[in-house]
């Protein structure tokens, strides 16, 4: 056992054994500093060696793969030997486009060790965006499936070009990886600062950032996360995110393998509820994680009848609103902790286990954090943008943005890393999503959270997803307005709409009720995230004369008036 995995080891312990002792784990838990670390060959292989018990398991349309620890760790040796005969040298760069096949899991441990940097890419991806991430990420080596190959047409002959499954007329096979030899000698250590992960954010709000993250920020910066998940060794994880996004690294390769748990990845055509219900409870999953769109959807089925092992739920990527987090904790007796983070960073604050939960709030500050809620000035305040302090240096937080100097300094001026989200701090230390900067607007004066609305609109019965904007008001400015899914059965007609801005009405107060409705589906992001962005746009360009179809108003309703 080298150095820094035994400094390692010590700070996961740390949090494994102060896994529902919040307060003690704040105070005894400080971040390994590591000058030279490869987590895939420092830690991975050694917990790996000898281990029969599985590491992965994917469920499916495909069907049932399961691999060891000790497989993992020799399939990994084989494709990094691969791929160094063919090429492939420390530094350059791999861009990863597949499914949850264990490809992606093994080529994922190859080039950590090969200490090739990885762009993980969503299979979504068409030409134009991939080109951009080719060229911008400077991409040597792509690696896909067949079925997507011709995406990448106008590549040229300088790139090494890999097929996980399938053939097609230009491109190597994977599965020349299984003659090579099983154990793999590193060409030298792995310097902490080493470029490891370059991930194009989703866009919610502009061109993709290109965030670089090390051979520490990701690995053990996820020490939070496997903290906040809740996991020990043995236990059964389950994380429902895309390969290609940041969380899938987070919940479904670092945090779990950090906590020498076994990973479960769903490999389907399209979601299912109820398929996904049927394997948590095959698999015997002990912990869960999946983002808000995915637990309004579970939240339709009879989850008493399920009978699961699970001992934590978990949410990210959104906030979860309370309403959900009532309806599963009646039917399961468990809580959904939520959590928050970016790309650019792990599990910055979270409901952790064995915590007291408050309805709404995201939690407290993990373990290694310090965060601050900061004004445009730099001063801090109980309401501001969530901003983790540099001065300790949180080995969690990204050295920046790839070749942009310029927005990388932005976001870290006053000392701090911005985040771009607002929040509300209590006297007890726990925080309150109000939204992000771009999102918050004024009603005659007032700041308005859309989020807060959209979780009072879930609440009706008849809705299934809500995006609060602020729509353009000679009177006020702006009103909130909102775009409304409704759940299977609901028809978007003037009674349901009246229905909703009834509920809105009596639960909120008059400067921030809702005043427009508009039942339309919502534009998200391929990783799923709502595009409030253009939503406001198309507000802004609207004509206050009419109303599109399926659009009402306060004021169409003469009953609204009366009450």
């Amino acid at each position: 056992m080298t150095s820094a995995t035994a400094l390692f080891r010590q700070a996961r312990d740390t949090l494994i054994e102060q896994r529902t002792d919040y307060e003690r784990a704040v105070a005894t838990f400080a971040w390994p500093r590591l000058q030279q670390f490869n987590w895939a060959l420092d830690w991975f292989d050694v917990i790996a060696r000898d281990k029969r018990r599985p590491a992965l398991r994917i469920v499916g349309d495909s069907g049932d793969v399961s691999l060891s620890f000790e497989e993992l760790r020799q399939r990994s040796n084989r494709l990094a030997n691969h791929l160094r005969s063919l090429g492939l040298r420390r530094g350059d760069r791999i861009l990863l486009m597949l499914g949850n096949v264990p490809n992606l899991w093994e080529l994922m441990l190859a080039s950590i060790k090969l200490s090739c940097p990885i762009i993980p890419t969503t299979t979504l991806m068409m030409p134009d965006d991939l080109r951009d991430r080719v060229v911008r990420g400077g991409a040597k080596a792509i690696v896909t499936e067949a079925a997507y190959a011709d995406r990448f047409a106008w590549l040229d002959g300088s790139h090494v070009k890999l097929l996980a499954a399938g053939q097609h007329s230009g491109w190597q096979s994977l599965a020349d990886a299984d003659g090579a030899d099983a154990e793999f000698v590193s060409d030298g250590p792995t310097n902490a600062t080493e470029s490891l992960l370059l991930y194009f954010t989703s866009g919610t709000t502009a061109k993709p950032k290109l965030v670089q993250h090390t051979h520490v920020s990701y690995p053990v910066g996820h020490l939070s996360t496997m903290y906040w998940l809740g996991l020990r060794p043995g236990d059964v994880h389950l994380n429902l995110s895309s390969p290609g996004w940041a969380k899938h690294a987070w919940s479904s390769f670092f945090a779990p393998w950090n906590a020498e748990a076994t990973i479960v990845a769903m490999q389907t055509a399209r979601f299912d509820a109820v398929q996904l219900l049927r394997e948590l409870v095959r698999c015997e999953v002990t912990s869960f994680c999946a983002p808000p769109t995915v637990w309004r959807a579970l939240i339709q089925l009879p989850l008493k009848d399920a009978k699961v092992k699970l001992r934590e739920l978990l949410s990210a990527g959104e906030p979860l609103n309370p309403e959900v987090i009532a309806q599963v904790q009646a039917a399961w007796g468990l809580t959904i902790r939520d959590g928050y983070g970016q790309t650019e960073t792990t599990l910055q604050v979270g409901n952790f286990p064995g915590q007291p939960v408050k309805a709404g709030s995201m939690g407290r500050v993990a373990p290694g954090y310090r965060i601050a809620l900061l004004d445009d000035d730099g001063n801090e305040h109980e309401e501001g943008e969530i901003c983790v302090a540099l001065a300790g240096k949180p080995v969690a937080v990204m050295p920046g943005y790839l070749g942009d100097a310029e927005r990388t300094a932005n976001v870290m001026r006053h000392g701090h890393y911005h985040t771009g989200d607002v929040a509300m701090r209590d006297a007890d230390g726990y925080y309150t999503y109000v939204g992000r900067n771009d999102d918050v607007f004024k009603c005659s004066d007032y700041r308005i959270s859309p989020f807060e609305l959209e979780s009072l609109l879930i609440e009706h019965e008849c809705v299934m997803e809500a995006a609060v904007v602020p729509s353009p008001c000679p009177q006020r400015l702006a009103v909130p307005k909102a775009f409304v899914v409704l759940r299977q059965g609901f028809a978007p007609t003037r009674e349901t709409a009246l229905a909703i801005l009834r509920f809105v009405r009596a639960r909120s107060s008059p400067f921030k009720r809702v005043r427009r409705l508009e039942f339309a589906d919502l534009p998200k992001t391929v990783s799923g995230k709502i595009r409030r962005v253009e939503l406001r746009g198309v507000e802004l360009q609207r004509s206050l004369e009419t109303r599109r179809p399926q659009e009402f108003w306060e004021e169409d309703f003469v009953e609204l008036r009366r009450e």
